[in-house]
């Protein structure tokens, strides 16, 4: 497989700004491209790279020193990482007001997928409730940043494992009992929909017991149940969940 060097990408990228009116030099100071329209005083900089990197957008950054339009110029990857990539990139370009070109080295389709321009961040309403609402709904600090999330405890199943406890302690209850003792409000319909397998319907309408699965995750989760129970008795937002 023949190794891409950033130099290849040099005459699409030439050519395409030449169709727009500019001349167009290589290295020139410490820019990979440099192009500028005759009366025009604002240069266009255009930083080449065989890939995404970290220098790239250093590079890029440096740049903007010189002028506002500054590129940085990619091969044009294919295959389903690449396309991620490629938006994932853009997103970044976006967000330090670069523009990003990709070349098509097989034939030399040059693409311009977004240009320089003042950054202004949107910020998604129900993302930002929804992540407030985990905050407020999770019972002490869990988690430790950074870590795998495959095995995250979320607010959900803490939710799971009140109910779990309470049901350990009490035997089979109803689920309001189950609601008001935990605190969990939505307590009938968790152990309904039984997500871990943990819950079982009693023989009268609205009981609930321990399922086998569920006995036994009282031992596999001993340790997050004493944690719960140690940090619901500080959380006011709990009531009264584990002071039963």
């Amino acid at each position: 497989m023949t190794r891409v060097r950033e130099s290849d990408l040099y005459l699409p990228v030439k050519r395409l700004l030449e169709g727009q009116g500019y001349t167009v030099k290589g290295e020139v100071g410490a820019a990979d491209v440099v192009a500028l329209r005759a009366g025009e005083d604002e240069p266009v900089i255009v930083e080449l790279k065989a890939g995404f990197s970290l220098s790239l957008f250093h590079q890029a950054i440096a740049r903007q020193a010189l002028t506002d339009a500054v590129y940085v110029a990619v091969p044009r990857g294919s295959g389903r990482a690449s396309l991620k990539a490629l938006a994932e990139n853009r997103k970044l370009c976006r967000r330090l007001g670069l523009g990003l070109i990709t070349v098509k080295l097989a034939d030399g389709f040059v693409e311009i997928h977004c240009d320089p321009e003042p950054y202004k961040p949107r910020q998604s309403k129900p993302r930002k409730a929804r992540l407030l609402k985990e905050f407020s709904k999770l019972v002490g600090d869990p988690n430790t940043g950074g870590t795998t999330r495959r095995n995250l405890v979320t607010a959900y199943r803490q939710e799971a494992l009140m109910c779990l406890r309470l049901l350990d302690a009490e035997g089979p209850s109803k689920a309001a009992l189950v609601a008001k003792s935990t605190g969990v409000p939505h307590a009938r319909r968790l152990m309904a929909d039984n997500h871990y397998g943990w819950f079982e319907r009693g023989s009268a309408a609205g009981i609930y017991g321990l399922s086998p699965k569920g006995i036994a995750a009282v031992t596999d989760y001993a340790a997050e149940l004493r944690r719960l129970a140690i940090d619901g008795v500080d959380d006011s937002s709990r009531g009264e969940a584990f002071t039963s």
